[in-house]
């Protein structure tokens, strides 16, 4: 039976364990002073290297080449047993089959044995966070005072589910995903010594598959070897079932644009070709993100070329921030829908519709004086808030004749409207039905501001405060600085002509943006709105 690439690879000397310089130095430093530790730690993602490390500690404790620093040798009968897996010494256990009290008092009986071959028993447990409490409670006695012979070295995924009474007696070490520049230069060596015909292209989709895992991505480098043929990118993506960058860049330039017609092309014609569902969806994220990066200043750590770089650094700033946040948890959310779905595009198809939704509603479409004039309410009418075009288009009217087929203004979608109230109090109808007028303001005056309104979830008028609710705390919190609030203020005061204090919350996804209704979000109604109730009028 072929030995499988990653079993073959597996490092076994320190300097051959990748992007974990800050455990093995810390760790031969340990071995070179002999001041080995009684129990160990080792937790971080999944192939990033704590079983390889914890063999290669395990030979370097018990190997007996002379010169410390040269630990392990990797070539005296102790590390080659360990090697082949024979080393009778070296105990290996997977926690998630040996759960029981019994498993862990079995080893606590034996461990008192003394090594057969080396200086020390080393004891592996693998996943060690599936152990019961039970277990863990049998176990801590031994793991603060083992025999002298004894070293535990525990590995983990689920650091978080480990007690603290255990951590407390373990030196931790934290393990890193690693770098895609790092994982590819692997790869390289690997398909040199391997005769393995692969292109770069290729070998860079594999290590952004493998996300931050070196097991990962030479498995997925054996897999695609299997095939006989050059592994190119096309293949590569054929098998792996991604889509091509170009699907995932024409996704977001119809999104951009609004065009729903072709974004559902772009999304058929990626699952017709055989792309997976939520791989393209993880694809669509990584480019937002990446975007989200570029427009906060961060664009060296995104992977890519020159030429993507420069596309990305276009699309980042013809979009907002907050538009792009939205984007990225439509789509996020997306991934986790799909494995429920009975139709699999159906996720990516409604996460895309609500991203363009959000974009047409970003945009107002420009008024003229015209139209401005044409909505003016009649004399015999009840007298409506006015409204006024900005200060720099009434100087441009004042110094030269207004044509008024040619001549636009920026004035909002819809007309400002308000109804009669006793006491000729605004309410939160007025609010909402002059949303768009609102934002269409804001917008001319700070674009940021009126993205940012364009993300609210509720509208509110509590105690003669306006309180804007928000699906998250950073939109929340962005919101509520001094300038984005006084913009909004003084836009209100203006059309509405009313001066209003606002202020932000975060609401659940339930009570949405829909409902014009003066609701408390912490009352009776609202609690029922968010957990999925509704209002019949």
């Amino acid at each position: 039976m072929t030995q499988a690439l990653y079993r073959k690879w597996r490092p076994r000397k320190w300097d051959q364990v990748i992007a974990q310089d800050h455990v093995t130095k810390t760790l031969r430093n340990a071995i070179q002073a002999d001041k080995v530790g009684h129990a160990y730690l080792l937790s971080g993602p999944r192939g990033t290297g704590k079983t390889t490390t914890a063999r290669l500690l395990a030979k370097a404790v018990n190997c007996l080449s002379p010169d410390l620093a040269n630990r392990p040798c990797d070539e005296c009968k102790n590390c080659i047993a360990v090697n082949e897996g024979r080393y009778l010494d070296l105990i290996e256990i997977d926690a998630a089959s040996n759960t029981s009290v019994e498993d862990i008092r079995d080893l606590r009986d034996k461990i008192n044995f003394s090594p057969s071959d080396g200086k020390y028993k080393v004891y592996i447990i693998d996943e060690v966070h599936m152990l019961s409490t039970a277990a863990f409670n049998a176990i801590l006695k031994t793991l603060e005072e083992p025999p002298a012979h004894a070293i535990f070295i525990l590995a983990t995924t689920e650091v978080h589910k480990i007690p603290a009474t255990v951590l407390s007696r373990c030196q931790r070490h934290e393990f890193r995903r690693i770098p895609v520049m790092d994982i590819v230069s692997t790869l390289k060596g690997l398909c040199a010594e391997e005769k393995i015909d692969a292109d770069e292209e290729a070998l860079i989709l594999i290590a952004r598959q493998s996300t931050g895992a070196m097991r990962d991505g030479i498995s997925l480098l054996d897999q695609l070897a299997s095939t006989g043929e050059r592994i190119t990118l096309e293949l590569a993506q054929l098998v792996l079932g991604t889509a091509t960058n170009q699907l995932v860049i024409d996704l977001v330039n119809a999104i951009q644009q609004s065009d729903a017609a072709r974004g559902l092309e772009v999304i058929h014609r990626a699952l017709d070709g055989g792309s997976d569902p939520r791989q393209y969806a993880r694809q669509v994220v990584e480019y937002l993100r990446n975007l989200l990066l570029i427009r906060m200043g961060n664009d060296k750590q995104v992977d890519a070329t020159k030429e993507s770089k420069d596309l990305m650094q276009k699309h980042s700033q013809s979009v907002e921030t907050a538009v792009l946040m939205e984007w990225i948890r439509l789509f996020n959310e997306a991934i986790n829908d799909i494995r429920t779905s009975w139709q699999p595009g159906m996720a990516l198809e409604m996460a895309f519709a609500r991203a363009v939704e959000g974009s047409q509603a970003a945009a107002p479409t420009p008024v003229t004086v015209k139209q401005v004039r044409q909505i003016e309410p009649a004399a015999s009418e009840p007298k409506a808030v006015e409204y006024a075009a900005p200060k720099i288009a009434e100087q441009s009217v004042q110094k030269e004749p207004v044509k008024e087929q040619a001549q636009p203004v920026r004035a909002a979608a819809q007309p400002v409207v308000t109804t009669a109230h006793n006491g000729g109090e605004i309410t939160a109808q007025d609010i909402q039905a002059n949303w768009n007028t609102i934002r269409a303001e804001v917008k001319s005056l700070r674009s940021q501001t009126e993205a940012l309104l364009n993300s609210h979830k509720t509208l509110q008028i509590k105690d003669g405060v306006l309180v804007i609710g928000f699906a998250s705390e950073v939109l929340r919190s962005k919101m509520e600085s001094a300038e984005n609030l006084d913009v909004t203020r003084k836009v209100i005061n203006h059309l509405l002509k009313v001066d209003l204090p606002i202020s932000c919350i975060v609401v659940s996804g339930k009570l949405s943006s829909s409902v014009d209704l003066d609701v408390d979000s912490d009352g009776i109604v609202g609690t029922a709105l968010n957990l999925g109730g509704k209002i019949r009028q």
